[in-house]
C-alpha cells in the first residue's frame, strides 16, 4: 500500500514538474512578438534588403579607407546585420530565410501548410527521378547532383565574368 502511495506522490509530482517547465518554455518564447504583417497591404513581410556578402557600406564610425580584411565571424555578423548599425534584430536575422520562405509560401499568406511544403518535396523528387519511374536510383541521383554541381559552377563562371568586366580597364585610358 505505501509503494502505491509513493508511486502515485511521486508521479503527481513529475508531472506538475513536466507541466511548470512546459509553461516556462512557452512563457520564454511568449516574449518574442510576431512580425507585424499590418505593415504591408498585400499580407506579404516584407524585411530589409541588403547585400548578402556582407560587403554594404561600412559601420558607422568606421574611418578606415579600406576595410582591413574580416575575419569569418565578422562577415558573418554582417551577412545579418542589414542596416549596418552594428547590431543585429529578429527581423534581420529572419530576413536571410524569407526569399527561400515565400517560394515555398505559395498563396502568400505567411503560413507555411504541410501541403505547401510537400508539392516542393514532391517537385525535387520528380527532378531526381528522371526516367519517372517513381524509383530513384543511384545513377539518377548521381546525374542530379552532378548537374546540379555543373549549374552551380557555370553561374559562379557568369558571375566571375561578369564582375571581371567591371573592372577591367577601359580603351579610353589608354594614357594617350
Amino acid at each position: 500500500m505505501n509503494r502505491i502511495a509513493l508511486g502515485a506522490v511521486s508521479a503527481l509530482l513529475l508531472a506538475s514538474a513536466g507541466f511548470f517547465w512546459w509553461q516556462g518554455r512557452a512563457e520564454v518564447e511568449r516574449g518574442a512578438p510576431p512580425p507585424d504583417l499590418s505593415a504591408s497591404g498585400d499580407g506579404v513581410l516584407e524585411l530589409p534588403q541588403a547585400d548578402p556578402t556582407g560587403s554594404g557600406p561600412s559601420l558607422p564610425g568606421d574611418k578606415t579607407k579600406h576595410a582591413p580584411r574580416q575575419t569569418t565571424e565578422e562577415r558573418r555578423f554582417n551577412r545579418f546585420d542589414r542596416n549596418r548599425d552594428g547590431r543585429i534584430t529578429r527581423t534581420e536575422m529572419l530576413s536571410t530565410r524569407v526569399k527561400a520562405f515565400q517560394k515555398l509560401d505559395t498563396n502568400h499568406d505567411n503560413l507555411l501548410t504541410f501541403e505547401e511544403w510537400a508539392v516542393r518535396t514532391s517537385n525535387r523528387f520528380k527532378a531526381v527521378d528522371r526516367d519517372g519511374d517513381g524509383i530513384v536510383s543511384r545513377e539518377e541521383l548521381a546525374a542530379f547532383y552532378v548537374a546540379q554541381e555543373a549549374a552551380k559552377a557555370q553561374r559562379a563562371k557568369a558571375k566571375a565574368a561578369l564582375c571581371s568586366c567591371s573592372t577591367a580597364p577601359s580603351s579610353d585610358d589608354d594614357g594617350d
